[in-house]
């Protein structure tokens, strides 16, 4: 009987998993506070077109001018509920010009009332001048 020779087992080496662990933890740590300091920024600032000087002649038309009280006139021409579709048959784009007071939810579902088809709809603004010394 021959005897076959094995070499001797290697020791064997205890994985040392403790860089991976704060490799893990410090990658953990950066993306938290990265992302809590986007999060966290409780205001969004917002630049404005401003423009300084425009006749009132010079905006765009049709121009759907929307009161306070939700009252509409389009062009300088008074419009009741419902007539405007009608009036915008030839015209793809409106432009809107609302009441600072108005809401926004209010100014949608008035126009949502007017069910009108294939019209792009453009938000006109105007900037009031302000007064020296006034409010």
């Amino acid at each position: 009987m021959s005897k076959t020779r094995l070499p001797p087992p290697r020791p064997t080496k205890a994985i040392d998993s403790s860089l991976a662990i704060v490799n893990i933890v410090l990658l953990l740590i950066f993306f938290f506070l990265a992302t809590g300091s986007l999060i966290a920024s409780d205001s969004v600032e917002i630049d404005l077109p401003e423009t300084t000087q425009l006749p009132l002649d010079l905006l765009p038309k049709p121009l759907l001018a929307v009161d306070g009280d939700a009252a509409m006139t389009l062009d300088g021409v008074p419009l009741e509920p419902g007539a405007l579709a009608e009036a915008l048959i030839d015209f793809p784009t409106l432009h809107v010009l609302a009441d600072r007071e108005l809401g926004a939810g209010v100014l949608l579902d008035l126009l949502a009332a007017e069910e009108l088809v294939a019209v792009s709809v453009k938000l006109v603004t105007l900037h009031g001048n302000v007064v020296e010394g006034g409010e």
